[in-house]
């Protein structure tokens, strides 16, 4: 070979390389352009006022009261945590859209079944009073007092079941006992809620219907 065949064949393997080097970057952007979302701390699009439940109303809580995310690719969610006011519908919006309380749920159900949606289940919603249960589950809280079982209507139950049931397949949770827990049932919490007159079986129930 001669020195201008070799210098050829180089200036051809140079070529050659420069340009699989250019279509690895091609198909590594066009890769990324499809996982930047997946990324920690990169957030997906979103549309103001879009809720995750049809039906649910949206009323925004206080950016103060939970954390932006991207779960499930964030964090894996695996458990719903069901939550009781201790007051009215009016007042759990008004101290969740409030910078100082410091909690939201991400929905509430009111006795008479309307659902109303605050915090993205994207977002980490300061619900639970434990990091990690914060991160991993969705808070569903349900107008009313734990001490009175007038509060737990049929609407609110039916509504409320049907809610789970469109989490538990969004993310693949068991409807059982392990994944659908009680305030109460949080490693850490003070609260006693939902209390004793929330009928576990009869929830569950309507979940699997």
């Amino acid at each position: 070979m001669s020195d201008t065949d070799r210098g050829l064949g180089r200036r051809a393997l140079l070529a050659g390389g420069a340009a699989a080097a250019v279509g690895s970057a091609v198909l590594a952007r066009q890769e990324l352009s499809r996982l930047w979302w997946r990324l920690p701390g990169v957030e997906r699009p979103r549309v103001a006022g879009a809720v995750d439940f049809r039906g649910a109303r949206w009323v925004a809580a206080s950016p103060a009261n939970y954390r932006r995310a991207n779960r499930p690719d964030d964090y894996p969610v695996d458990r719903i945590v069901v939550h009781v006011t201790q007051g009215g519908y009016d007042s759990a919006v008004k101290v969740f859209r409030d910078p100082a309380y410091g909690a939201a749920a991400h929905y509430i159900v009111r006795q008479d079944g309307r659902v109303t949606q605050l915090v993205r289940e994207l977002d980490v919603a300061f619900h639970a009073g434990n990091r990690d249960y914060n991160e991993r589950s969705v808070g569903i809280e349900h107008e009313g007092f734990v001490t009175r079982a007038d509060s737990f209507t049929e609407a609110m139950y039916t509504a409320s079941a049907r809610l789970a049931a469109a989490i538990c397949g969004r993310y693949g949770i068991p409807v059982d006992r392990e994944h659908i827990i009680g305030h109460i049932e949080v490693p850490g919490t003070d609260h006693t809620d939902p209390g004793p007159y929330w009928d576990w079986e009869r929830y569950l129930k309507k979940i699997k219907v």
